[in-house]
């Protein structure tokens, strides 16, 4: 691709992105205001039967299975001096979602301080608590931000793979709304911030890797 060629592509992929953050934002503030309450009281009964998947598919298993994942391709890489090019997509998407995932926890979360499904139903504001937030704070959603993540690495990738990890996005988010886990402004955002940082951590691997 010639550098102007280039320059136009980048060009038209940040409107997009841009274009993207705005539907977003859109979305948020909508539900935000008009449906997260509603669709927390909804399923607030029927979130009590998924309380057990609270162990097995926590940040913390989660996060486990990536380190482990990218320690084994680590060591595979010293041993066998070469791992395939899925297995560096494999890390990159671990070691991504990973980043990611503490971000959000350390930094995105306390600074908005929007409480839980749970406490919003015994009578805490469904609000912005400016900078008095925590790890334990619903917005955006961790779990949306690691799966995204991860995901949006195999995208830049794999275009073939966008609509089934999409669906699987969706599935994810399907669930911790269900589950009263989040609210939905909570996992839309947390999706975006995962899928961008997925992809833009793909394409600066991709452009500064070396060539195979």
């Amino acid at each position: 691709m010639r550098r102007g060629d280039e320059r136009g592509f980048m060009a038209r992929v940040v409107k997009i992105w841009l274009l993207s953050l705005l539907a977003c934002a859109a979305v948020v503030v909508l539900s935000f205001t008009r449906i997260d309450v509603p669709t927390a009281e909804y399923f607030w009964r029927i979130g009590r039967f998924l309380t057990p998947l609270n162990k097995p598919f926590g940040p913390a298993v989660i996060l486990s299975a990536e380190s482990a994942a990218v320690l084994g391709l680590l060591l595979a890489r010293l041993v066998r001096g070469h791992i395939s090019l899925f297995s560096e997509v494999l890390a990159i998407a671990c070691l991504t979602s990973i980043s990611a995932y503490a971000i959000n926890s350390d930094v995105l979360k306390p600074f908005f301080g929007v409480p839980g499904p749970a406490e919003v139903m015994e009578g805490v504001r469904h609000g912005f608590n400016f900078l008095r937030g925590s790890e334990d704070s619903s917005f955006p959603s961790g779990h949306m931000v690691l799966a995204g993540a991860f995901a949006g690495v195999f995208m830049r990738f794999y275009s073939a793979s966008i609509w089934s990890l999409a669906a699987l996005l969706v599935l994810t988010a399907g669930l911790l709304i269900i589950g009263d886990w989040h609210f939905l402004s909570d996992v839309v955002a947390g999706a975006f911030l995962g899928v961008s940082a997925g992809i833009l951590a793909g394409e600066g691997w991709a452009v500064h890797s070396v060539p195979r």
